[in-house]
């Protein structure tokens, strides 16, 4: 399993965490950007992190919890991230915004609040490379992993398989040393505050398990 490091717990100090997990094994650095619409709070804008990722070496893996997403989208291909991923609930064209970022030369995601069905989303399945399924409501870090999230990764899974496709399933939301027990079947966790609290690298590879 992958682990991609949420930097959202981390406001403060963004340069001296992303220095630091620049020398970890983790294998993103993920971003989560929020604009006050979508979810109540607010993160960073491409220009302000751009500063912070300056010496960066990490793959980043950006997050967009945000109603205008193509303004983002184009805003954070900037930073050359290796994926950005929307969410399926922010917009009504879903198959023009996957092209569009897939003409970037970025990576697409999809993702999915908990009270959104993965039936929903599998039209555009095959035409993603990753599905992130959120085991917490977005817009806030700290909460806790929701029950039953582990259903949809195993669903996505299943899908996949089934169907001969390749998209990876990323969880983010609440993950640590005994949730990620429940979500072993995902490629990629993402984890913010177990890993930024503690100690970086023991945490990475508690969770790749």
């Amino acid at each position: 399993m992958k682990v991609s490091t949420s930097i959202l717990s981390a406001k403060d100090n963004l340069k001296e965490t992303i220095d630091k997990l620049n020398n970890t094994s983790t294998d993103y650095i993920h971003l989560d950007i929020m604009d006050g619409r979508f979810v109540e709070n607010t993160t960073w804008t491409s220009d302000e992190l751009r500063g912070v990722l300056i010496n960066n070496t990490k793959p980043l893996d950006v997050h967009l919890m945000v109603r205008d997403v193509k303004s983002y989208v184009d805003s954070f291909a900037r930073l050359n991230p290796e994926y950005i991923t929307f969410h399926y609930e922010a917009i009504d064209d879903i198959d023009e915004m996957i092209n569009y970022i897939k003409s970037l030369g970025i990576k697409v995601g999809i993702s999915i609040k908990p009270n959104t069905k993965i039936e929903e989303i599998y039209r555009y399945l095959p035409k993603v490379d990753l599905v992130l399924v959120m085991s917490v409501n977005p817009g806030m870090g700290g909460q806790e992993f929701i029950l039953g999230t582990q259903i949809k990764v195993n669903g996505l899974k299943e899908y996949k398989l089934n169907n001969n496709l390749d998209y990876l399933i990323s969880v983010d939301g609440g993950i640590n040393s005994d949730t990620i027990k429940l979500i072993r079947s995902a490629d990629i966790a993402v984890s913010g505050s177990f890993i930024i609290k503690n100690n970086y690298e023991e945490s990475i590879n508690t969770l790749r398990g």
